[in-house]
């Protein structure tokens, strides 16, 4: 099961307690379903927990069946379709619509009045046509209409909800969608997938856990290049005084830095200054390899 799927499922598990919250959240099944006309009203979805609802949710709002519903045990695309002109003029009377001459649809506003009201209708037009993507992956829960007047007032309810939205067009179709981590949680929360939303938030703990040990190991390596293209340079330095026998004149000190800085060419500053006798200070090995750099580059 997908994590749309999932999230979906877990929304159908909200009960409708109140008929004003079961006929917001049929409208917005219909704004955001595949079919909305005075001809027909066609839902097509995949989910079982949705098609499982849909029948309960219309007969607790408008006391209606389906005229056109899924086999027994049929899988896959499940068509629920409503063509009786009757109960297609009941459905526009019940939102506000001139019954046989909407053309568009557009969102009417006292119909979702009640916070209540507006939670549940979001829960619906998701069900219908909301799909969002596996936190692991991205953070993006989008819904899909047919009707660009629902889609430029669909934002605005968000807002009043205190969720900002954007918009984008695709193959003909409105989308309103949100991409921030927060943004989605607390939507989850919301419309009534608690769960969910505690998986956005675990994938993102994971995720920024992830980013940290990343960066920890690029800076790790990165100064792990940085030690070793510094004893490279150290150990050319000490071979050109060598090669001059400049090397054996030198003090002990700096004979006994280039000999540990061979011997032990791996090693930071730090575990070099440990290996002197008596030991001393990084600053003070550091002094001794710059010194011996110097020598060098002066006799070059």
């Amino acid at each position: 099961m997908t994590f749309s799927a999932g999230v979906k499922e877990e929304l159908c598990r909200s009960k409708v307690s109140k008929k004003c919250c079961a006929v917001a959240e049929c409208y917005g099944v219909l704004l955001f379903c595949n079919s909305w006309t005075s001809r027909e009203v066609r839902i097509v979805t995949e989910s079982d927990a949705f098609a499982r609802r849909l029948p309960l949710l219309f007969r607790k709002a408008f006391h209606m069946d389906f005229d056109k519903r899924p086999a027994a045990g049929e899988t896959g695309k499940r068509v629920f379709a409503i063509t009786q002109e009757s109960k297609l003029m009941s459905l526009e009377r019940c939102y506000g619509y001139e019954p046989g001459q909407t053309v568009s649809r557009t969102l009417n506003f006292p119909v979702v009045e009640e916070n209540c009201c507006r939670v549940s209708f979001c829960r619906g037009a998701f069900l219908a046509g909301g799909a969002v993507t596996d936190p692991e992956k991205d953070y993006h829960m989008e819904w899909v209409t047919t009707h660009r007047a629902v889609s430029r007032a669909f934002p605005v309810l968000l807002r009043e909800m205190d969720f900002s939205a954007k918009q984008a067009t695709r193959k003909g179709n409105f989308v309103t969608y949100v991409k921030h981590s927060e943004t989605l949680e607390e939507l989850l929360t919301a419309l009534g997938a608690g769960v969910a939303a505690m998986e956005v938030m675990n994938a993102k703990l994971e995720k920024d856990i992830r980013n940290g040990v990343n960066r920890r190991v690029n800076c790790d390596a990165a100064n792990l290049d940085k030690v070793v293209q510094a004893a490279q340079e150290q150990l050319a330095a000490i071979a050109r005084l060598e090669e001059r026998g400049l090397l054996s004149t030198l003090p002990d000190k700096l004979q006994e830095t280039a000999e540990l800085r061979r011997e032990f060419p791996e090693c930071t500053l730090t575990e070099l200054a440990a290996q002197c006798t008596p030991p001393i200070s990084k600053s003070c090995l550091n002094h001794r390899l710059r010194k011996l750099m110097a020598l060098a580059n002066e006799e070059a």
